[in-house]
């Protein structure tokens, strides 16, 4: 005997699928809005009746998604991440060698702070970040380790260990924070030589 839905679980299913449209074009619309703000001030503390009104919503959606104006500000914080990651595994997906992919990755880093929009849309993050570090610390734990994901490998495969990738990604990450803070572009020389450094500390311990 065929199973038939009760048409109330299909009308109810329905509507919650339009409702999770809806939410996920709302949160998409607050994240993006408090980038924006962000961008705009330089500050990662922005006031929610700011972020509202550029997403042109109101503080009811706000609240129907986030607890606080902090767990809107991890969301922002994980999309950011989420991008870079991805964007360092397409750049690394282009080759198969290790030591090719290790430099794709530290100028994929750079890159950031060559790159004028992503600059300013991670400067507010570069400057706070010893206040994200303390406010956030577990947050940031992960999202530096979903990092270290896109470079480990390469870096054993080269005979490295899990710990020279963590001096990779740091250095990398600090040179990038410091060009973004001083609103400098990283030459392309200082990216080169960045790059021969770390590789030849990596290959120095094999």
């Amino acid at each position: 005997m065929q199973n038939v839905v009760p048409v109330e679980e299909r009308l109810a299913d329905a509507t919650l699928a339009e409702r999770r449209g809806q939410y996920a074009a709302e949160v998409r619309r607050l994240i993006d809005a408090a980038f924006a703000v962000m961008r705009t001030t330089g500050d990662i503390d922005p006031q929610v009746r700011d972020i509202v009104k550029a997403a042109g919503l109101s503080n009811q959606a706000f609240y129907r998604h986030f607890a606080s104006k902090d767990a809107l500000l991890l969301a922002v914080l994980a999309d950011g991440q989420r991008q870079l990651v991805e964007y360092l595994r397409a750049r690394m997906a282009s080759s198969d060698d290790a030591e090719a992919q290790v430099r794709l990755w530290i100028e994929g880093v750079l890159a950031q702070a060559r790159n004028p929009d992503a600059a300013e849309a991670t400067r507010p993050f570069a400057i706070n970040g010893a206040r994200l570090a303390d406010r956030y610390p577990e947050d940031l734990a992960a999202t530096r380790a979903d990092l270290l994901t896109t470079l480990a490998p390469s870096v054993k495969a080269l005979g490295g260990t899990d710990h020279d990738a963590a001096f990779v990604c740091e250095l990398a990450l600090a040179r990038m924070n410091d060009a973004i803070i001083q609103r400098r572009s990283p030459e392309p020389v200082e990216v080169r030589n960045l790059v021969e450094f770390c590789l030849a500390g990596v290959l120095h311990g094999t």
